[in-house]
């Protein structure tokens, strides 16, 4: 097993097999990449400077300028190569006893830094990529019809979302207003949304971009999947009922999504990959690659809302992988760009504590949720803190950890 001279527990979600990337800030500094070593922070662009005899930087990229800029994407134009020469040259210096003298200056306490979103999102979208939540959501929003639309097992279903309003982690969301209309109202009304919804979901960052009209395989689909980040797309269900027929959400998703503060390389995932829920009927061929599919994940999340645990929604049952769902978004020519998000949608498992979303828990607050101080919840109130963490399985019994994603809902302006 690969242990860091850092002396870390071996069962720190945050050992040398995961490494993941974020941008930080010391106290009074600028912002800069960084790499999470246990509960430290390696400011990444500051050691690449120190010079290749010092630190075995070797020929390539220079990661240093990339490093030292205040997000990840132009780190993530460089492309899958230099991904993995960044991550075999991170996992060295942090292992090998040899860099430590030159290395260490440059670690900083987590607690001591702050933390930002990680990427300039390019653009974002936002899938619907669980069969379970679909077809809970089927039931809740179309009684007496078929939960799944005709469609849906035949493409990744997904919307563009609002690049502008994805936010890290801790920030707060302030209640959105808009129009709402219940099936037994006349006429819509305007207001503060009553209905306030978390969504558990992925996030992956895309690097490598591709020119407008060109398409990417399935199969060349892992040279543009960065990583991946914890991710809670907010939702005003109320307003999301009444403007989503015929065209799909907007003002009820678009108002904020919130994204974990650290990006977990796809490479830190492998031991974490699993075969796909069996995809009935066949996708088209754009869809299935010459190697297959592409690969479901093994992910172990868990939703708190305030101090209880609310939900352990399993990410192994998503029907769509990364790989199609990079596929399908590109298939009629649309471009990647470095730092483009796409979301897995709400993750649902089988069971009712592994629904990934409040309208799911509670059947549109029908159903609603006891919290240990006692309250019950359907949708959300002001003052609420959702937070969601997870881990993956890593090699040889270790963990792999995302982190976590949290918010807190401020009453509407």
């Amino acid at each position: 097993m690969t242990t860091s001279w850092l002396d870390l527990p071996a069962d720190h979600p945050f050992g040398i097999n995961t490494l993941p990337y974020g941008v930080f800030s010391p106290t009074g500094g600028e912002r800069r990449v960084g790499v999470r070593i246990g509960d430290r922070v390696l400011d990444a662009g500051a050691v690449a400077a120190i010079g290749r005899e010092k630190v075995g930087v070797g020929e390539g990229p220079d990661l240093a300028a990339v490093w030292q800029t205040p997000s990840l994407n132009a780190f993530l134009s460089l492309g899958h190569e230099a991904w993995r020469t960044a991550r075999a040259w991170l996992t060295e210096i942090l292992t090998d006893e040899v860099h430590r003298e030159a290395v260490e200056p440059h670690l900083h306490d987590l607690a001591e830094v702050t933390l930002h979103l990680p990427i300039q999102v390019a653009d974002y979208v936002d899938f619907y990529a669980s069969e379970q939540h679909a077809t809970n959501l089927g039931k809740v929003m179309r009684p007496g019809e078929a939960p799944l639309k005709p469609n849906w097992k035949h493409l990744p279903v997904g919307y563009h979302g609002r690049a502008g309003t994805v936010v890290v982690s801790g920030t707060d969301i302030i209640r959105p207003a808009g129009q709402r209309k219940a099936p037994a109202d006349e006429a819509p009304t305007f207001g503060p949304s009553s209905r306030l919804d978390i969504e558990t979901e992925l996030g992956f960052v895309v690097g490598g971009a591709t020119p407008m009209g060109t398409r990417v395989t399935v199969d060349d689909a892992p040279d543009h999947l960065f990583g991946v980040t914890l991710f809670n797309d907010w939702s005003a269900r109320d307003i999301q009922g009444w403007e989503q027929v015929p065209l799909g959400p907007n003002l009820g998703k678009s108002f904020g999504s919130s994204a974990g503060a650290w990006v977990v390389p796809m490479a830190a995932l492998e031991a974490a990959r699993v075969a796909l829920p069996v995809q009935d009927p066949e996708p088209l061929p754009y869809l299935r690659g010459t190697d297959g599919p592409g690969r479901g994940i093994d992910l172990r999340l868990e939703v708190r809302l305030n101090k209880t645990v609310i939900s352990r929604p399993p990410y192994n049952l998503i029907y769509w992988s990364p790989e199609q769902m990079v596929a399908h978004m590109t298939v009629n020519g649309a471009s990647l760009r470095d730092g483009d998000l796409f979301a897995s949608g709400t993750i649902s498992g089988e069971n009712a504590d592994e629904r990934g979303s409040l309208i799911e828990m509670t059947v549109n607050a029908t159903e609603p949720i006891t919290l240990s101080d006692g309250s019950t919840r359907g949708f959300l109130e002001d003052g609420d803190t959702v937070t969601i963490t997870g881990w993956a399985p890593g090699p040889d019994g270790t963990r792999i950890g995302l982190g976590e994603v949290t918010g807190t809902i401020k009453p509407a302006r």
